[in-house]
């Protein structure tokens, strides 16, 4: 079972387990699930970043103190990046359409989606490491730069995501 699903599952008050028996509407009821537990997950996903995007700042703070300009654009460069890739997976598509939504989306394509996302939480796991290497480099220009590599490649995991769900993958 997907313990985030299990998550928004488990957060249904009576009312909702029992509108859940009702014919026809576990499939909505599920979808919405699916919705709740995405969103769920990309905050996650978003706040993971956040924390690497702090050891960002910190990296440029100590850069700043001793004298080290000449790696302040690297740095600016990866914060940028990285501050687009939290917008984009905290904003991103649901790839689940609401009951009412005029497009509906396959449900093979569904999970795809959804299995798609949680593999992206590798390339986050990723970026934090880089992040917290960058914080303890001696050689801070080549762990941002690093880094900033690492964003890129989430960030067109992300593209990816969009073309599943626009149908051209």
């Amino acid at each position: 079972m997907d313990p985030i699903l299990d998550k928004a599952r488990a957060a249904q008050n009576l009312l909702e387990r029992i509108a859940h028996k009702i014919p026809g509407f576990k499939g909505y009821r599920e979808r919405e699930l699916r919705r709740d537990a995405d969103k769920l997950q990309r905050e996650y996903l978003a706040s993971l970043l956040e924390t690497a995007k702090r050891a960002l700042n910190d990296v440029s703070a100590a850069a700043t103190r001793s004298g080290s300009l000449d790696v302040i654009n690297d740095i600016e460069t990866a914060r940028k990046r990285l501050d687009k890739v939290i917008a984009r997976i905290r904003y991103a598509d649901r790839g689940y359409s609401g009951f009412f939504d005029e497009i509906k989306v396959d449900e093979t394509m569904l999970e795809r989606v959804y299995q798609f996302d949680l593999g992206l939480l590798v390339g986050v796991e990723e970026i934090q490491l880089a992040a917290q290497q960058a914080a303890s480099a001696t050689e801070v220009t080549a762990a941002v730069r690093e880094l900033t590599a690492r964003i890129d490649g989430l960030d067109a995991r992300l593209a990816d995501r969009e073309a599943i769900l626009g149908g051209v993958k």
